[in-house]
């Protein structure tokens, strides 16, 4: 099953929210949409949940187009909003159980969707709350409920671990990746890229309407930033060990960075491992050596040039 957005324009006025954008993902992603505030990113998303019509272009969500069939395509998408909109003293199951019904889930077994629904997603001993008595955290549990009542095959998450604590955070990893494994495909938004980083499969960039880069993340980031960072630290000098790492054919840059060296280097494993060796060899005292790839957040920077429309 494949989201394909294809040549999507969202336009206000003369103001081009969103400017000729195509994108793919599929069964089992999680792709973090991302970019600076006011690139197009909600509109984008509010396009693909059938919120709002696109100015030209389409998307089809499992080959049903939003222009030509909006009320098809919305029954496959659970739309997460940036926020939950307030409903009074309606209580969480009443809440949920309202949108099942609006999503045309049979009254025969409604009742057992909503409830597995809520213990999902950590609210069955919650589900006689007013939503306006709830916590930030649990409104968005609320929300993301209200997305999977009616098991869409599609989820679009706009800015769900907004406001949240640490812990909430943490546990709306663990929901979206149980989500992921079981086929949903997931377009999220966020700010909070080093967290992102953890759950996503891909990524799309966007700024000021355009998509910069967008596929999947691994490949992405070792073509755009293909040096492996090391962080080494030592019991002896630290300026000895920046000298000898600077010497080294496989280090393209090295600097110090309090008690550690940290050096970007061209090269796979086998790179990194020649560089300890050779450091061993030439007698540093290494005590750490670690390495790793380029993430999120710096292929961001690397990529954007931090502008808004």
């Amino acid at each position: 099953m494949e989201i394909r957005v294809d040549g999507l324009r969202k336009y206000f006025g003369k103001t081009k929210a969103v400017d000729d954008i195509s994108f793919t993902f599929a069964s089992g992603d999680i792709f973090g949409f991302v970019g600076p505030n006011g690139a197009g990113k909600t509109t984008t998303m509010r396009v693909l949940a059938t919120v709002d019509e696109p100015t030209a272009g389409d998307a089809f969500i499992d080959g049903v187009s939003v222009v030509q069939y909006p009320e098809k395509a919305r029954k496959l998408v659970g739309f997460m909003p940036d926020s939950l909109p307030a409903h009074g003293d309606v209580s969480v199951h009443e809440y949920l159980d309202f949108f099942a019904r609006a999503y045309g889930v049979h009254s025969r077994g409604r009742r057992e969707v909503v409830e597995n629904v809520e213990e999902f997603t950590g609210l069955i001993n919650f589900r006689d709350k007013v939503l306006k008595a709830l916590s930030k955290g649990m409104k968005q549990r609320v929300s993301l409920a209200r997305a999977l009542v009616h098991d869409p095959h599609v989820l679009i998450l706009d800015e769900p671990a907004a406001g949240l604590d640490p812990r909430a955070r943490i546990e709306l990893r663990e929901l979206l990746t149980i989500l992921a494994q079981r086929g949903k495909a997931i377009l999220i938004s966020s700010h909070i890229l080093t967290e992102l980083s953890e759950i996503i499969t891909g990524t799309i960039i966007i700024e000021k309407g355009k998509i910069i880069r967008a596929g999947l993340i691994d490949e992405i980031i070792a073509a755009e930033m293909p040096h492996q960072l090391l962080t080494i630290r030592t019991l002896g000098d630290l300026g000895e060990l920046h000298r000898h790492l600077l010497e080294l054919p496989q280090v393209e840059a090295a600097r110090m960075d309090g008690s550690a060296v940290e050096a970007a280097i061209d090269g796979d494993d086998d790179a990194c491992a020649a560089v300890l060796a050779e450091l061993i060899k030439r007698g540093v005292p290494v005590v750490e050596f670690t390495h790793r790839r380029a993430d999120l957040e710096e292929l961001f920077m690397t990529v954007t040039k931090g502008e808004v429309q």
